[in-house]
Order: structure tokens, then sequence, then C-alpha cells
């Protein structure tokens, strides 16, 4: 009879595992922190080059061409990363020629939109975003970064299939510096909005050029497998579904504003939220990479535990939140007054407001245990309940109070869907009273040192 093998060893594959899946989840959220980092000092820099009126313009032309790839999303990277096919040259081929497709598809469609846009502009107030005359021209050349992605090596995939974050990391840093020196470059010769759209194109350009010479990998070939593309298409369908929602949540603040506000505040306004979303991007981060796989393995070989593991992510995501919420409330405006010129003054109170919004993130870690206690639909169902309290709330705010009540229901959205989550952790007996009063001692802490700051800044 074999000996049986030992604890130690029987651990050691999972041990393995968990090293590469926080050494991945380290670099995501350090790379994503020095992107923002890169990110806030070029908005520094161009704030002082550029007119506000311009970031609002940059702003709605973004989100347009982030919502066309969101909408044409077919899964290729998750295809890659879960098919037992994701290492053979003819399937990754195969998604690199849908690739190419989809991102031809992408500026059609931009082309399409630029041209209603054209055509409904006798429709739209004269103040709107949408009604400045540069909008179709710049989300038209902006959109040939779409099809300079399309050509991105799959190598980028298999990357992400051997969680070798780091190296994509490195990657998306290095392509960053070519698009800020490519904005700065332009701007020092022409100060109009088409230094931003330089440095974007610029960007995507070099992480085209580095995914083919950096990486490891199967080099790509133009090749065409029905079986690969039915495989890569069927998974596609369900990413599909999500992309929308996502994107829909994610942006419906700026594509709703962008119709009520002029391009000069809604300019204003896409400072403060790119302040606030710096500060909760990283802990989202550290969300979706890290605590999704270990409250997952937790789940599955010590239920026992998973109350713990759980209060223990809430609490390493919720302190540093609330904290950050407390700060950013009390010296949101004096903040801005220091790294911003007068022009952006009303970005200060913005910010205090969708500073409250932070408090709401470690209640995010409940929605990762939706996957992992299985009940995935929990997740449409938050998503459709802030897109239903964004698309109600705020135009009525905006027309009864104004912008500040228009700000106020977008930091409402937030919390609508907490009925929700805390309804689903009392239910699976995760929910601890005692253990949310740290976050409140944070937010007091946060309140103190803000209040503190405001006054030394």
């Amino acid at each position: 009879m074999p000996p049986a093998a030992s604890p130690s060893l029987a651990r050691d594959p999972l041990e393995a595992l968990r090293a590469r899946v926080l050494r991945a989840g380290g670099w995501t959220v350090a790379g994503f922190a020095l992107s923002q980092a890169i990110r806030f000092g070029a908005n520094l820099v161009m704030t002082r080059l550029l007119v506000p009126e311009m970031f609002g313009v940059m702003a709605i032309a973004t989100m347009v061409m982030y919502g066309l790839a969101l909408f044409s999303d077919v899964g290729l990277r998750q295809s890659v990363v879960q098919s037992r096919r994701g290492r053979e040259a003819v399937f990754l081929n195969t998604a690199w020629a849908i690739q190419i497709a989809r991102g031809c598809v992408i500026w059609a469609a931009a082309l399409a939109v630029s041209l209603i846009l054209l055509w409904a502009n006798q429709f739209v107030p004269p103040a709107s975003a949408y009604a400045d005359p540069s909008l179709p021209a710049v989300i038209i050349v902006l959109s040939a970064s779409a099809v300079i992605a399309g050509f991105e090596s799959t190598k980028l995939h298999e990357a992400s299939r051997g969680l070798s974050l780091g190296r994509i990391t490195r990657l998306d840093l290095a392509s960053q510096l070519v698009g800020l020196l490519g904005m700065l470059a332009w701007a020092l010769v022409d100060r109009s909005i088409w230094a931003l759209v330089a440095g974007t194109l610029a960007a995507a350009a070099a992480r085209t050029r580095l995914s083919h010479a950096w990486l490891p990998g199967e080099p790509n070939r133009w090749h065409w497998e029905r079986a690969a593309a039915r495989e890569i298409l069927a998974l596609g369908r369900w990413i599909f579904a999500g992309s929308v929602l996502g994107f829909l949540v994610n942006s419906a603040d700026r594509l709703i504003l962008g119709a009520l506000l002029d391009s000069t505040v809604l300019g204003v306004y896409a400072i403060a939220f790119l302040l606030f979303n710096a500060v909760e991007q990283v802990l989202v981060k550290l969300v979706g990479d890290v605590s999704y796989p270990a409250l997952s393995e937790v789940a599955r070989e010590r239920p026992a535990d998973l109350r713990a593991s759980y209060y223990g992510f809430h609490l390493a995501v919720g302190l540093p939140a609330c904290i950050a919420a407390g700060v950013l409330m009390m010296s949101g405006e004096r903040l801005v007054a220091v790294l911003y010129d007068a022009r952006y003054a009303q970005a200060g109170w913005m910010l205090q407001a969708l500073a409250v919004a932070l408090v709401t993130i470690p209640f995010r870690v409940a929605t990762q245990c939706f996957v992992v206690l299985g009940e995935p639909q929990l997740m449409s169902r938050i998503c459709l309940i802030r897109l239903a309290a964004l698309g109600v709330l705020t135009p009525a705010a905006f027309h009864f109070f104004g912008l500040a009540g228009a700000l106020w229901a977008i930091v409402l959205s937030y919390f609508s869907t907490l009925p929700t989550t805390l309804a689903f952790v009392v239910r699976h007996r995760l929910f601890d009273a005692v253990k949310e009063l740290p976050l409140f001692a944070a937010l007091l802490v946060g309140l103190a040192a803000g209040r503190a700051l405001s006054h030394g800044l």
C-alpha cells in the first residue's frame, strides 16, 4: 500500500497558487497606483496648458470610445485564459483575427456616432457639452486608437492566463509614459484638445508595438478556425451582457451630466471625478484581484472560516477607504485650490461631495461573495438598481436643485445598492455589527486628519 501523502506536500499546490495570486494582485494594485500617479501628474500639467472645456469634450469622447469598446466586448482575454486550447497557435491566431475585426467595427461605429452627433446638433441645447463643434471630429480621430489596439498581440492574454501580471504592468506603464510624452510634445506646439488626442494615440501605438516585442509567447499570424471562433463567441455572449451593464453604471454620471451641463462645467467635474476615482479604483482593484480568489478558496476548503476571512478583507479595504473619505470630505476644496488654478475652483466642493461615496467601498467585498456563494445574478441586480437610481434621481435633482442636487444624487446612487448587499450578508450570516465599528472610528480619524490638513495647506 503506498504511503499517504504528507499534509505539507498536499498543501504545496494551494500555497503556490496563493502565492501567485497574491503576487499578481500586488503587481496589479501597485501598477494601478503608479499609473494613477502618472495620470494625475499629467493632468496637473495639462490643466495649466489647456482650458477647462477641452477636458469636458475629451471626457465625452473618451466615454463614447469606452462604451463602444464594452458594447463590442466578446471576452477574448477571458476565452484565452479559460479555454483548454488557450495556448494553441491556431486558437490564439483566430482570437487575434477577431480582435482586429473588432477594432475596425469600433472605428466604424465611432464614425456613425460622430455623424449622428453632427445631425443631432440642431436639437441639442446650445449649452450642452454635446453641442461642442469639435466633439465629432475628436471622436473620429480618437477612434483610430481602436484600430491600433486591434493589432495588439495575444501574448497579453497568454500573460494573464499565466498570472504574469508584472510583465503586463510594466508594458502598460511604459505605454502610458510614451502617451504622456506625445501629449506634452503636441501641447508645446499647439495648445488645443488635439494634444490630449495625440497622447491617447501614442499610448495605443506603443502598447501594441511592445506587446509583440516585449512579451514571450506565440507570435501572431492571420488565421481563422471555425471551431475556435465558435468557442470564443459562445463565451463572449455572457461577457457582452456584463460589459454593457458595467459601462452604463460606471459612465452614466458623465453621460447624463454631459446633457445637462456645458463643456466647461463638465470639464471641472471631470477633474473632481479624476481625484475621487484615483482613490476608488486602487481600492476596487484590491477587492477584485485579491479578495475574490482568496475568498473562493476559503469557501471551497474551509467554509467555517469564511466570516472571519470576509471581515479581514472588509476591514483591510474599509479602513483606508473611510479614512480617505474623511480626509477628502474636509480638505477637498483646499486640496483643489492648491493643485489647480482658479478656473477649477468648483471641483473642490464636488470632490468633497463625491468623497462621501468612498464609505461604500468596503461592502464591495460582499459583492465578491455573490459569486463565491453561488448567487452571481445579484451582480446584475445591483448594477440595475444603481443604474435606475442614476437615471431617475440625477436629472430630477438637477431640475429642482441644480448642479449640487445632481451631484448628491450621484453620491446617493452608490448607497442605493447597500440594502441588497446587506440583506445578502445577513442571510449568509456574515454580518457582525461589532466588527463594523472600526469603520466609523476610521471615518472620524479621516475627518480630523482632513480638517488639520485643510488648515495646514
